[in-house]
């Protein structure tokens, strides 16, 4: 049989590579409800989220930080230069975003405080009083995350949904003259969901998706 070459083999193509052109990160209480559909099925268009999630802003050209931290244990045995099993012990997920927009989300999310009821003072100066829980309390939201891009075929949606996440870190906060603004650098870290049944959803949709399905080797599933 005669052999090949690499321009014959290789099978790359441009119009696969995404990037994030645009997107927020839309929370939520832990009492709403989860995120299982994203887009319409009659248009690819998003579709409207569920009672109780906002938009919580503009961040920083970091943009998303995802992080994924996998430990695992191996089993040794006499006579192997390598471990004979290796089992994975926990596998988490994290989102680090820096917020900008300085409102009720973003500042209850970096003082670890539940501020849903939280109101101004009346009178002129309509104070807002925040103290630091000596015991931070057990909050747990619905995130989702969204990146939009686009290709010819229309907007191309990648979203990660944590259904039961909490912020278990905080950036520094860089109050000083200069072209930064202030941020609220939070962590979340996502849990398992018993109810939606897993720690995170990933979520690919949109036109412009449906659009490359074939390019990506992806088969759709027929009806409704």
């Amino acid at each position: 049989m005669a052999g090949s070459t690499y321009d014959a083999l290789q099978t790359k193509k441009n119009q696969l590579i995404r990037k994030f052109r645009n997107g927020s990160v839309f929370g939520a209480p832990y009492a709403s409800d989860p995120i299982d559909t994203l887009t319409d099925a009659t248009d690819g268009g998003l579709a409207a989220l569920p009672t109780g999630y906002k938009d919580w802003g503009w961040f920083t050209d970091d943009g998303l930080q995802y992080s994924r931290d996998v430990e695992t244990s191996d089993t040794t045995s006499a006579g192997s230069n390598e471990p004979t099993r290796t089992d994975i012990d926990s596998d988490t997920t994290s989102l680090q975003v820096v917020f900008q927009e300085t409102r009720l989300e973003t500042i209850g999310l970096y003082m670890g405080v539940d501020l849903t009821a939280a109101k101004a003072a009346a009178g002129a100066g309509a104070e807002l009083l925040i103290k630091k829980p000596q015991t931070p309390p057990e909050l747990y939201y619905r995130v989702l995350a969204l990146a939009v891009d686009e290709s010819t075929g229309g907007e191309i949606y990648i979203a990660r949904f944590f259904p039961r996440a909490k912020v278990t870190n905080f950036g520094d906060q860089q109050v000083q003259r200069g072209e930064d603004a202030i941020g609220y650098d939070v962590t979340f870290q996502a849990f398992v969901d018993s109810d939606y049944g897993s720690s995170e959803g990933w979520i690919f949709a949109g036109p412009g998706w449906e659009a490359l399905l074939a390019d990506m080797g992806i088969t759709q599933a027929t009806g409704a």
